[in-house]
């Protein structure tokens, strides 16, 4: 998918995002032989789904078993407040995803405005592109197209949205599910079977779509 860079960053605010959201690009990342690492940027404690346990704990056996599922080299976890993320200053977000670049070729997450429009995605992301753009460094972002988004809210009122207008225009490339599906079975906490997810990727297939920002990486469908 990506003319090889070496290594990659994502960039998340809640476990699961990894394989939810992001888990069939960050596998053809892998599969392309690109080193990637994992930033989650909360627990994931404010979730209403899961209650009952020590989500804390739970979330975070979840996030480390997708992500050796997903092959990814490591996973950081940071304990910062779940919904919380827009409220906290925007340096703070930005030094955590600095410091662990370390050396990262490539910033990943989720398309700017957070797919579904929750805060903590969009603050996520826009602390990878901060880094991004004060490193010179290409990121790539993950979202729906505006026809799928579409049908998600109309046919089951979920919050979805197409990407902001931004660099570039997003198009669809190819990924294999079958990794991603036993990432997201990691997520038991989190109803990995629930109506949305599942829609969402019945219509998506075996296509996902991307913007890549920044000149000088190559994009394949």
């Amino acid at each position: 998918m990506l003319a090889p860079l070496g290594s990659a960053l994502a960039v998340v605010a809640h476990p699961d995002d990894e394989s939810f959201g992001l888990g069939a690009v960050l596998r053809a990342l892998v599969e392309a032989g690109i080193e990637v690492r994992l930033l989650c940027l909360s627990a994931g404690e404010a979730s209403t789904v899961g209650t009952g346990q020590d989500l804390v704990a739970t979330r975070r056996e979840e996030v480390l078993a997708a992500a050796e599922v997903l092959g990814l080299r490591s996973v950081r976890l940071e304990a910062l407040p779940d919904g919380g993320l827009p409220a906290l200053p925007a340096d703070e977000l930005t030094l955590l995803v600095a410091e662990e670049l370390r050396g990262a070729r490539l910033l990943v997450g989720f398309e700017r405005l957070g797919v579904t429009g929750h805060p903590d995605h969009a603050a996520a992301t826009a602390a990878a592109l901060r880094v991004a753009a004060a490193r010179a460094l290409p990121s790539l972002e993950w979202g729906a197209a505006e026809e799928i988004a579409t049908q998600l809210r109309e046919r089951l009122g979920a919050p979805f949205a197409g990407f902001a207008p931004g660099a570039g225009d997003p198009v669809p490339v190819r990924v294999d599910r079958g990794v991603q599906e036993c990432a997201i079975a990691c997520h038991r906490s989190q109803d990995p079977n629930n109506l949305v997810l599942r829609t969402r990727l019945a219509l998506q297939g075996d296509h996902e779509w991307v913007r890549l920002v920044r000149r000088g990486v190559r994009l394949r469908r």
